[in-house]
């Protein structure tokens, strides 16, 4: 662990076995740093050294001094004071009178005759009507408590400063129980503040703002540079109602600082001095050290032509227009030998126009791709900035016995490989960068030089670079956790300012831990605008085009909306950009302790239901590759071969498989009409139901979306394998190569041509592989290696780091060492066509892109007196409908002679009956129980200029259908309803030089024919 305890020997404050209790588990993808309690283990209890970023003012009490009074209780938090008046604390009914007590040095301690140590003792109520409403939706997690009443006439200002605790007494006189306080309730409403934060930029002056009511005392270090040991001047904060402020000369400008903070820590139960960055930094020394005095409105800061750089960005008609490709920045070019060698790696790659990655990113562009998705990019641990620190580059490892020729000399299913890279992980320098630290600053090892604003300058100039090249950028913004929490760490920040505040904290008082380590806790109103404030930086400084939030579901959906309406309101004349094409989407997963809104209303795939923010589908994913990504790796899917060439896991018997391949269809049609829960299809069985009603295995809907812009579909992104190294694992070992190439193009035409919107992984257009490795978050530049030369997808490099894979290697291994799983050149550039072209196709028409629900799906209850229906001559009174209910009229033998005009095209007319429940823009055929296994069939129509009924919206092709065959072999496919049409392959798939141009369609008999594995279009031109 980085940061190290006191001087005080453990054994003279607690056994061991009282404080393991306070570790943390052992966390998945970050490096942890945290002190949520003492973690540095217990191998003896010798004196370690202070670290010199946090010191104690005031030491713990010995417990051998006075064994009568303890303070084990007081680690726990579990009262929570939520208002002024109202402490909430679950105790019983029938306990007696109950004390808050507060200490100014942190003296507390428990006895039997009650609390110790204290300044002030506070005789609380106890109410008989529990907690209020208002505090119950504040805290929704603790409704059950019972409230204690606390006198208005305290001096709560000070109080928060000090070390809190209650205690409630038995009938005995004996204290019962005691426990510390959680405050954030009080610090909203006494402290909620809106003002200017960070540092401020005047004309004359540069002032200093930090929230931090519960310090008692802060100032600031200013320093000349990054690394000169003393400081220049030392400045004592002043502060009004919980903000501290000084005000310093214009030329601290350029100059460096940090908070120097004496808060009371729960995690320690003392008054701490913590040395702490600026939770508003918009400048950093290396590696985070200090805080740079940056004004990012100044000239000096921006590239030639920044200011303008709105009139460069690429047009943007709609969200719906939305296509995504998620890269890594250092993936993009550490091993690009077409990039100069200081720039690979990092921002200025992007800027290097005839590199071969950037030619890849304008093919894309070109092709369609609208959005770059940058992985974290904000300042993060994990990956030192300063690039001599780093133990491997590109080239070689510095130090040891091993460069990159020598693991190209091992074998492909080695384990020496990633023995090699991972030990040396931590100190090379990759991270995917999940580890936030500070979010409001880019991050230093992508950077030329990680001191001064260079930083700031070349990320400015990638933001530029792509968006001349036709694409706008996407930031990967991780606000459901910190890296680093505890008054120790070098990597700790917000916990340090306000200790306990800023982070999501159980019914004990420990930190929440579901996301990784340090949930935050959005539902408090400043770690709200924290992150609005932040996101309006990224957007109005770095001229940011859209967010994608990580974990997203642990984040209220208050302030999700709040995001959004903050973006929204941007605009070019007064902020430089145009917020209203800001697109915002992330993982609507719901898990942990906010699941089922038990913190609140959160930002889940459910509750974002009309919100207009796009979540991940996760059902499109697991249907189309099989299983989960939590599953038995060997579980297929619809394009890995399930039912249709089995790879041998047992499924059940071959009725039970072949049900499981229609649900999974039933789940990707219900994904390709953009996951709206109220589409309607038929299913299965038969039925017609809404997208709601297509249940998963847990029994959650499929559907969850209001409109096409809330459903972001995918089959592969950074997390788990990649989309081939996944499709080789599940599919049979005797299939060749190019079944498994066509697989992976098979999968991403699903999601190029779906409604909503499409995210790629790079990588997945080239056949990219990571040896199959699940999780590379750490597995450096060797196992996540992108090659825009096309010589190489990766396949093969070695096992796959053993901590995250180790279980799979027996499959993975003979796998790795087969020479026929690898593709070839031709593969990989046959594999970019494909993608390329599907991009074409997308973008050939808008009818790919609708707009709305209703563009997608019209229904039409509520319209019965728009329709008259006649036996026209076949002996029949007019029909009458019963009912308003279409799905209850039976007008077999009936035909429309009266419809309004809204109606018009939104019925399909057959010989035994009319269908006016179903609209006719978007259709899936081949459904129901008799159905050709597999194959999916979608129509789209459109209307016609002058002609009532469905709007034209595409001027070349008034008809669409797409043809999904994963089946091993050719199929062939006839529908009625699809004769007699002007049908004819889209001219993109007719002139490649791809299989699917051997696809036809037979107008006489509505008849297709389609090739193994390959996904036809067929269009009506008008």
């Amino acid at each position: 662990m980085s940061a190290l305890l006191s001087s005080t020997p453990f054994s003279a404050i607690f056994a061991p076995s009282e404080l393991t209790r306070f570790l943390l588990p052992a966390q998945s993808r970050l490096q942890l740093s945290s002190l949520t309690r003492y973690q540095s283990g217990f191998k003896s209890a010798t004196s370690r050294s202070l670290n010199l970023r946090c010191c104690s003012t005031m030491p713990l009490q010995d417990q051998s001094e006075n064994p009568s009074c303890s303070q084990d209780s007081l680690f726990y938090s579990r009262a929570f004071w939520v208002t002024k008046s109202i402490i909430a604390w679950n105790v019983g009914a029938g306990e007696g009178e109950c004390y808050l007590y507060a200490s100014r040095k942190a003296g507390l301690c428990v006895a039997d005759d009650g609390i110790q140590g204290h300044d002030v003792k506070i005789k609380l109520e106890r109410t008989n009507y529990g907690l209020p409403q208002q505090v119950i939706e504040k805290f929704p997690h603790i409704r059950d408590y019972a409230a204690f009443e606390v006198p208005a006439t305290l001096d709560f200002q000070s109080l928060v400063k000090c070390q809190l605790a209650v205690g409630i007494f038995n009938s005995y006189g004996k204290c019962a129980s005691a426990t510390g306080l959680q405050l954030p309730g009080i610090l909203d409403e006494l402290f909620s503040y809106t003002g200017p934060l960070g540092a401020v930029f005047a004309t004359e002056a540069v002032s200093l703002y930090l929230w931090a009511p519960t310090a008692q005392a802060v100032q600031a270090l200013i320093y000349k540079s990054p690394s000169e040991a003393d400081p220049v001047e030392i400045v004592q904060l002043k502060e009004l109602d919980g903000v501290w402020s000084a005000k310093g000369p214009r030329h601290w400008e350029g100059c460096y600082y940090v908070y120097e903070v004496s808060v009371y820590h729960p995690s320690t139960l003392r008054i701490e001095k913590c040395v702490s960055n600026d939770p508003y930094a918009r400048g950093l020394s290396a590696d985070g050290k200090r805080t740079l005095l940056v004004n990012l409105n100044s000239d000096d800061v921006k590239p030639e032509g920044w200011d303008n750089l709105q009139d460069e960005k690429p047009n943007l008609l709609s969200f719906s227009d939305v296509s995504i490709y998620e890269l890594h920045v250092r993936d993009f070019s550490a091993n690009d030998p077409t990039v100069r060698h200081e720039f690979q790696g990092g921002y200025l790659a992007f800027t290097s126009q005839d590199s071969a990655g950037v030619q890849h990113l304008k093919r894309l562009s070109s092709a369609g791709i609208t959005h770059v998705h940058l992985l974290p990019t904000y300042q993060f641990a994990g990956v030192e900035d300063e690039k001599h620190k780093w133990k491997y580059t590109a080239q070689t490892i510095n130090g040891a016995e091993v460069d990159i020729e020598k693991l190209n000399s091992f074998p492909p299913d080695s384990e020496e490989q990633q023995a090699l890279i991972t030990a040396i992980q931590d100190e090379d320098g990759y991270n995917w960068g999940y580890n936030p630290v500070l979010w409001g600053v880019p991050k230093g090892s992508y950077a030329s030089n990680a001191n001064g604003p260079c930083r700031i300058v070349e990320f400015r100039k990638m933001v530029q670079a792509l968006n001349r090249i036709g694409l706008r950028v996407v930031l990967d913004v991780v606000y459901n956790h910190l890296h680093a929490s505890g008054p120790f760490s070098d990597f700790s920040v917000l916990d340090k300012i306000v200790p306990g505040y800023f982070l999501r904290r159980n019914a004990d008082g420990g930190i929440e831990n579901s996301t990784c380590v340090n949930n935050t806790a959005s539902e408090h109103f400043m770690v709200e605008r924290l992150i609005l404030d932040d996101l309006k930086c990224w957007a109005v400084h770095y001229k940011i085009d859209g967010f994608r939030f990580d974990l997203m579901g642990h984040i209220m959906k208050r302030t999700m909306l709040k995001a959004k309406s903050l973006l929204n309101s941007l605009s070019t004349e007064k902020n430089g950009v145009d917020g209203s094409s800001i697109y915002i989407y992330g993982e609507g997963w719901d898990f942990g302790e906010v699941a089922n809104n038990g913190r609140g209303i959160n930002a889940s795939q459910f509750n974002l239901f009309g919100a207009g923010i796009g979540s991940f589908n996760d059902r499109i994913r697991d249907a189309l590759l099989g299983g989960s990504p939590f599953g038995h790796p060997l579980h297929q899917g619809f394009v890995t071969g399930l039912y249709l060439e089995a790879n041998g896991h047992e499924l059940g018997d071959k009725a039970n498989v072949e049900r499981m391949l229609t649900v999974s269809k039933d789940h990707i049609q219900v994904g390709m009409a953009a996951n709206l829960k109220d589409f309607v299809l038929t299913n299965c069985d038969g039925q017609e139901v809404k997208g709601s009603e297509v249940l998963m295995h847990d029994g959650k809907p499929v559907g969850y979306a209001s409109s096409p812009v809330e459903t972001v579909n995918y089959v592969s992104a950074h997390d788990n394998e990649t989309l081939f190294d996944i499709i080789s694992l599940k599919t049979p070992n005797d299939i060749s190569v190019e079944e498994r190439c066509r697989m992976n193009h098979l999968a991403t035409s699903v999601i190029a041509l779906s409604q909503g919107i499409p995210f790629f992984h790079a990588g997945d257009e080239m056949l990219r592989s990571k040896s199959i490795d699940r999780d590379s978050y750490n597995s450096g530049d060797w196992f996540n290696r992108l090659d825009f030369s096309y010589n190489s997808n990766n396949w093969g490099v070695g096992l796959p780091p053993k901590e995250k894979n180790e279980r799979n290697w027996p499959l993975i291994k003979p796998r790795l060492a087969d020479p026929s799983y690898k593709p070839q050149k031709s593969h990989i550039l046959a594999a970019v066509e494909n993608f390329l072209n599907l991009m074409q196709i997308r973008y050939s028409s808008p009818l790919f892109r609708l707009k709305t629900a209703n563009a997608i799906q019209y229904c039409a209850e509520g319209l019965l007196k728009t329709v008259s229906l006649s036996s026209q001559g076949r002996g029949k009174a007019a029909y009458t409908p019963p009912s308003p209910d279409p799905h209850l009229w039976d007008y077999t033998g009936y035909v429309v002679v009266v419809v309004s005009l809204v109606l018009c095209n939104y019925f399909c007319v057959s010989t035994s009956q009319i269908d006016i429940f179903h609209q006719e823009r978007v259709r899936f055929h081949n459904t129901g129980p008799s159905w050709i296994p597999g194959l999916i069939v979608m129509s789209i129509e459109d209307g016609h200029q002058g002609v009532p009924g469905l709007s034209q919206l595409d001027p070349i092709y008034s008809y669409i259908v797409v043809i999904i065959n994963p089946c091993p072999t050719d199929v062939s496919f006839a529908n009625l309803a699809l004769r007699a049409r002007s049908l004819q392959l889209h001219p993109v798939q007719m002139n490649s030089t791809d299989v699917v141009k051997n696809s036809t369609y037979d107008a006489s008999s509505g008849c297709f024919n389609v090739p193994a594995r390959t996904t036809s279009v067929f269009v009506e031109p008008r």
